[in-house]
């Protein structure tokens, strides 16, 4: 869940890497159905009205690509890489579709765009080498079609595409500021929270807390905000939003 926090919920490009951290309240209820809150309540709602698996402990990877293909998942949030696969995996593949995240900011809908596997090229490779290994790059990118195959979203323009989201703004999480790339890390630590750094605890939390009643939604986001704001007094995080 944590890789739809940012610009997804909030349209705002700069929101993840640089407001974040500086943010009294992340997860307090916008009241319109955007932000973090929205983002971790479609979780929260989707376990408590019984809508996910019986068990929600364990996972089958190869196992459920049939079983999306042949109808019995409804939905699952993954990445456009995973298409192909799921259509693989059936005989139904005109079945699979792919739709942003349901969050609407303003009326609009965005979805962001980043690298997977990168190709890198040897910087003591003899010339010759070079050149042929800049032409493999090229005509990967520009002319395979392999990224669309993948169901990805080609970084040339030039390149051929079927993927394509009407209406949705493809955006990009920017960086963060100079001199402030590692207070993310930081604050991830100190608040025990670790937001896109491997925070599976307080998802499984949610996840338990939705489908046993322990806890209430409204309650676990002043729990992770009382966190938050202990961590940026403890840094010495400038609170500006």
């Amino acid at each position: 869940m944590d890789a739809y926090l940012g610009a997804i919920t909030t349209g705002d490009e700069t929101w993840l890497n640089q407001k974040f951290v500086h943010t009294a309240e992340p997860f307090k209820d916008n009241g319109d159905g955007t932000g973090a809150y929205a983002l971790y309540k479609i979780l929260y709602d989707a376990v408590a009205q019984g809508l996910i698996e019986e068990d929600y402990t364990t996972t089958d990877w190869e196992g459920c690509k049939g079983m999306i293909n042949n109808g019995e998942i409804g939905a699952m949030v993954l990445g456009s890489w995973a298409i192909a696969q799921m259509k693989a995996a059936g005989e139904n593949p005109d079945d699979i579709g792919y739709m942003p995240f349901p969050i609407t900011v303003g009326g609009q809908q965005y979805t962001t765009a980043g690298p997977d596997y990168c190709f890198g090229i040897n910087v003591n490779a003899t010339d010759d080498n070079k050149a042929a290994a800049m032409t493999f790059v090229k005509f990967m990118v520009e002319e395979s079609g392999w990224c669309d195959f993948e169901g990805g979203y080609p970084i040339s323009k030039t390149a051929p595409t079927s993927f394509v989201f009407d209406g949705v703004n493809v955006v990009t999480n920017v960086t963060a500021l100079t001199g402030e790339e590692d207070i993310m890390n930081e604050m991830n630590a100190e608040s025990e929270l670790s937001f896109n750094a491997g925070g599976d605890a307080k998802i499984q939390a949610i996840v338990e807390a939705a489908a046993t009643g322990s806890q209430s939604f409204e309650d676990i986001m002043a729990d992770w905000t009382a966190k938050w704001n202990a961590a940026q007094e403890e840094l010495g995080v400038e609170v500006s939003y």
